[in-house]
């Protein structure tokens, strides 16, 4: 369904020393700076798997995207879509793809989204009957209906997400990207989007590829993970086998009744976050420890709360980012 081998993207950056002096010295000579968003990436994606982008601000994610939709065109390496070269733009293949970009939008700001759903009908070229069928499914999924006719404007942060969704699928895309589709949404709304998410993937088996910073998008919605860093795939793998990058480790996080000192601190040999009035301690102790330190804990200390979770998957990410080392890349 998407293949890309060795793709590289690289962007030609223009530097300006600052102030009046550095705008004349431009006239005369410019500085510019190559930087490599996307270097050497591979990646195989199947019919209707449900894959996600990790990384941090500035590892080549949205690039990613936009060279597998042909909207940039890349540097070297190749990239197949649907059977399509991308960067063509052919009517076919737009026909077959839709990309949702959180920040921003396709659909027209001062018209209903009714309207811009009808523009888009007749770009796609999609059969009336079809059009009311879908639409109407999508609006009652996503419990949009009431404000088909409501100007896009004076709609909520989650209203508009809703319908960017509803107008990336009217044409029955059978490959779904989606650029950080629940930026800036509240707890309800992001549910809401997994939900639905979960749902018509289900239904249609559409093949989704999908970039948060959110990991509970990934957490929710993917099966398969791929890191990327640098512009480079480092890690593709099952989420199961991302979130046990660095062992089956607990996070523990406990609060006491007076602040402890480090002298009274049993964890020692434990990688261990405290609070600036010592009163509360953050940990991330191996399974098979947990038994004991809840009990030497409880024994020795005014303890007056105690959680534990499962490593948080945000932390396992913090700890690759900052030891290279334990970058691994290995496929599905």
């Amino acid at each position: 369904m998407i293949e890309c081998t060795a793709l590289t993207k690289n962007f030609r950056l223009y530097q300006k020393e600052p102030g009046i002096l550095g705008s004349l010295k431009s006239f005369i000579h410019r500085e510019w700076k190559n930087v490599a968003a996307v270097k050497e990436f591979s990646l195989s994606v199947r019919p209707g798997e449900l894959v996600g982008l990790l990384g941090p601000n500035g590892a080549g994610k949205t690039t990613l995207m936009k060279l597998l939709t042909g909207l940039i065109v890349p540097s070297s390496g190749t990239v197949n879509v649907l059977g399509f070269e991308p960067a063509a733009r052919a009517v076919d293949f737009r026909k077959q793809i839709a990309l949702v970009m959180g920040q921003k939008s396709q659909l027209w700001w001062d018209i209903p989204a009714l309207d811009s759903f009808e523009l888009l009908k007749s770009y796609y070229e999609i059969p009336t009957a079809l059009f009311s069928k879908r639409l109407d499914e999508l609006s009652s999924l996503l419990g949009v209906t009431s404000v088909l006719k409501t100007h896009v404007r004076k709609l909520s942060l989650g209203e508009r997400m809703k319908l960017e969704l509803i107008a990336a699928l009217l044409h029955g895309p059978k490959v779904l990207f989606l650029d950080e589709p629940t930026i800036g949404l509240d707890v309800v709304a992001q549910r809401a989007i997994r939900e639905f998410l979960l749902e018509y993937q289900r239904s249609y088996q559409t093949t989704i590829l999908l970039t948060s910073h959110y990991m509970a998008d990934v957490e929710a919605l993917c099966d398969r993970v791929v890191l990327v860093i640098g512009g480079s795939r480092r890690f593709d793998g099952s989420l199961e086998s991302f979130e046990n990058a660095l062992g089956h480790d607990k996070f523990v996080s406990i609060s006491f009744a007076r602040a402890v000192s480090e002298s009274e601190s049993p964890y020692a040999a434990y990688q261990s976050t405290w609070s600036e009035d010592r009163c509360r301690v953050e940990l991330q102790v191996p399974e098979g420890a947990l038994s004991s330190i809840a009990t030497e804990t409880f024994a020795r200390l005014p303890v007056i709360d105690f959680s534990t979770e499962k490593l948080p998957i945000e932390r396992v990410m913090h700890s690759i980012l900052s030891n290279p080392e334990l970058l691994i890349s290995r496929d599905p």
